[in-house]
């Protein structure tokens, strides 16, 4: 009979107790109970607590609170199972469970490979996770149930991190219940009050999971100013008294292209006041929060042109708005942790000013702007650097350029720094395969350390598993140990996903990857500028063997699909749906890249409305309203 005994009765010990139960029935499903209870001289059980109640070396965190440790050391009928931190314990449960077999492939009962046993292998393990941010952010069109899977999914595959990103996330929300993708789907409005309650049942399972809890971002540009940051269409006039505070922009002030765009007169005191008190009373509130991170407007372009704002530059008056924002937090004794970003005009580091209390902060440098054909391996270049001009600064673009500004930040920042990444937002939808992403990706996250970077969090949809959870398996498992080289994870997910035929599918999918070029869906790769973004009549004769290689793959498919593991049953009816999704869309890049828009139009229409039939039975693993949106082409004409 197996125990399981906790050192001690916090909530996440308790959880982490629970799955380990859970999975191990899962496994032997003919070994009987499995009871908690709390920790006694019991022998012959699993005893889970912190590393520090085992009396366990953890000299190598330099912050035990934020850095995982996983400490593993068992027999066939026990031992110890333990974490730095109550996160790093969860994930050393996850973690053990892997060394029995079991594998997560994606969120949801259907992606969890969890192997019959007889009896257990003795397992020794000790890991410090190699980056201390690990997460991802929530993006694109999410429904609940969804944000529900992947949260419990983050853990499992090594992250200890969620970001949930808005006061209110109606903007996400209402992009899959209004359905706006979907030439089938009827609308279901979903008020703020629900995406509010829906939001704070997020956070309290992010919290169960002992998951650092990022919040906010944009929005503080407006809600202080009675301005609402949720909505899709811009007033015809401004609120109340809030005009006065409102960026100039070519002599009026108002709002930018979007209400989300709109930045403050971040010279006007009164403004920065009422944004200080907003925010340290929403951090006041909300202290269930690690890390609150503080933007100003999205978009770039919008700043203040006003005579006393240009004295200074946008990161100059944004040092000033948190270091009033620390002196206000620190008067109401909160140690809310904040977060500030260099983005856009916010890449260029302050000249003047600097954070008088930079053991409150942590910097995130999110390179929107730059080039997906390039990683961070590139060695930074400062004298790409340029002067800033406000509002008409140029955003780098190549790695090398935004490595360079990162490069310059640096040398006025040394506290810790992370990056937000967008590979699951855009992108994930110019690499029809997910391969060539996915070495993006362990590409990127292996020259993180070098460019001084402790992680990452990725800005993306919670639906990123189509064609396969390939590129997130990458993602999670490479920053939680960079030491696994790119073909033993292929191995390892693929073998998990398709059986004995995985190296096919592995093989089948790589020459998706060369037929449809990563380069030609960024809009990098055209033969003529002239004639188009996307004109390329190579391009062309690429997608027309698609057909011919989806044909090829059929048979394999219908002869596999059918597997003893669900998950891999899953994936392999996933794959076949995608050669419906790779058969249509080569049809538009074929016209598109003959430079035929508008048979590609044409074409394009017909592949969303094919795919708005078939959304309800992948919707958990594809984002069609993202792809709608990224996949465009400049084909598809929104509805």
């Amino acid at each position: 009979m197996y125990r399981i005994c906790t050192k001690t009765a916090h909530p996440t010990a308790i959880f982490a107790a629970e799955e380990l139960k859970k999975y191990l029935r899962m496994m032997m499903p003919r070994a009987g109970n499995i009871p908690i209870s709390p920790m006694t001289d019991m022998p012959r059980a699993f005893s889970l607590g912190l590393m520090q109640d085992f009396g366990l070396d953890i000299s190598d965190a330099a912050d035990p609170a934020l850095d995982d440790i996983v400490y593993i050391d068992t027999d066939a009928q026990g031992g110890i199972i333990a974490g730095s931190n109550y996160c790093a314990l969860l994930i050393a449960v996850y973690r053990y469970l892997r060394e029995c077999g079991c594998r997560w492939l994606f969120p949801g009962v259907d992606g969890e490979w969890i192997p019959n046993r007889t009896a257990l292998e003795p397992v020794k393990y000790r890991k410090l996770a190699d980056h201390r941010y690990r997460g991802q952010c929530n993006e694109g069109a999410e429904f609940q149930a969804n944000m529900l899977e992947t949260i419990d999914f983050t853990p499992k595959i090594g992250m200890n991190t969620y970001m949930l990103e808005f006061d209110i996330p109606s903007l996400y929300y209402n992009g899959y219940y209004s359905h706006y993708g979907s030439s089938v789907r009827e609308p279901e409005p979903v008020t703020n009050e629900t995406v509010l309650q829906w939001k704070r049942q997020c956070e309290a399972e992010i919290q169960k999971r002992g998951l650092h809890f990022h919040d906010m971002g944009h929005g503080w540009t407006c809600e202080p100013f009675g301005i609402d940051s949720k909505l899709a269409v811009v007033p015809d006039t401004v609120p109340g008294d809030a005009q006065q505070y409102l960026a100039m922009v070519n002599g009026k002030r108002g709002f930018a292209g979007r209400v989300i765009d709109t930045q403050v007169c971040l010279s006007n005191p009164k403004a920065r006041e009422k944004m200080v008190h907003y925010i340290a009373d929403y951090a006041q509130i909300q202290d269930n929060v690690d890390f609150l991170h503080i933007w100003l407007g999205d978009g770039t372009g919008q700043h203040c042109e006003c005579d006393a704002c240009r004295k200074k530059t946008v990161t100059d008056w944004y040092i000033i708005l948190l270091n009033e924002i620390d002196a206000e937090l620190t008067r109401r004794k909160l140690d809310t942790h904040l977060v500030f970003l260099a983005y856009h005009e916010l890449f260029w580091p302050p000249v003047e000013e600097r954070l008088n209390n930079p053991g409150r902060f942590t910097m995130l440098f999110a390179p929107i702007t730059r080039l997906y054909t390039e990683t961070y391996a590139e060695t930074p270049d400062e004298s790409a650097v340029e002067p800033f001009v406000l509002n008409k600064a140029n955003s780098p673009r190549g790695m090398a350029d935004c490595l360079g500004y990162l490069s310059a930040w640096k040398k006025i920042w040394t506290g810790d720094c992370f990056c937000y990444e967008y590979h699951f937002w855009m992108h994930q939808y110019f690499d029809q395969s997910g391969m060539y992403l996915a070495k993006l990706i362990y590409d990127d996250i292996s020259a993180l350390r070098s460019r001084g970077l402790s992680g990452m969090v990725e800005d993306g949809t919670q639906r990123s598993f189509f064609p396969t959870g390939f590129p997130f398996y990458v993602y999670g498992e490479t920053l939680f140990d960079a030491s696994r080289s790119f073909e033993e994870l292929t191995e390892d997910y693929f073998s998990h996903a398709f059986g004995t035929h995985w190296r096919e599918v592995a093989d089948y999918l790589n020459k998706v990857r060369d037929l449809l070029d990563f380069a030609y869906f960024s809009g990098l790769a055209s033969a003529n500028p002239e004639k188009g973004t996307y004109y390329n009549p190579e391009m062309a004769k690429l997608a027309a063997r698609i057909p011919v290689l989806t044909a090829a793959v059929a048979p394999l498919i219908g002869e596999e699909k059918n597997q003893p593991m669900r998950p891999a049953s899953v994936s392999w009816r996933l794959l076949d749906i995608h050669r419906s999704w790779l058969n249509g869309l080569s049809e538009a890049v074929r016209y598109l890249a003959a430079g035929d828009r508008d048979m590609a139009l044409c074409a394009a229409k017909r592949l969303f409305h094919e795919f708005s039939e078939r959304e309800i039975y992948i919707e958990r693993y594809f984002d069609l309203e993202l792809a709608f949106i990224h996949l465009s082409l400049g084909m598809v004409e929104k509805k």
